[in-house]
């Protein structure tokens, strides 16, 4: 357990290849009820689902179909965990002064990211939303 108190805060998404993601997009909506919103024509489409963490603060979690790098997904894992933290930087530290090495780490305007993988090789994101998007 982490001694500070930068710990994971709630899933932040869960992202699907595919080698058809239109296709398998359709096939969600018609079979579950999925209404995608398209973030990448033909690419990538998904939804979010907006709730409270446990201490009132605003959240969501996104579902997206992302088009497959290859006619297999990227990773040995057709699909990959996003979890959401509050301090990503507090956070690598501590994994690296544990052994843990961190694949890549970048910010966009979506938030800042960084990539590790578990002891069974899958590989997990972690993310934290940008400060003015409320997420926290």
């Amino acid at each position: 357990m982490s001694t500070s108190s930068q710990i994971v805060r709630g899933l932040g998404g869960v992202f699907l290849y595919a080698n058809d993601p239109e296709s398998l997009k359709d096939w969600y909506a018609a079979h579950l009820g999925l209404a995608f919103a398209c973030w990448g024509e033909g690419t990538c489409y998904g939804l979010q689902f907006f709730h409270s963490d446990p201490d009132g603060t605003k959240a969501h979690t996104v579902f997206s179909i992302m088009k497959a790098e290859a006619p297999r997904a990227p990773h040995p894992q057709a699909c990959m965990l996003n979890w959401r933290v509050s301090d990503l930087d507090t956070l690598l530290a501590e994994l690296q002064a544990k052994g843990i090495p961190i694949e890549k780490r970048e910010d966009s305007e979506y938030g800042s990211f960084a990539w590790i993988v578990d002891p069974e090789g899958h590989r997990l994101e972690l993310y934290q939303p940008p400060l003015e998007s409320g997420s926290f």
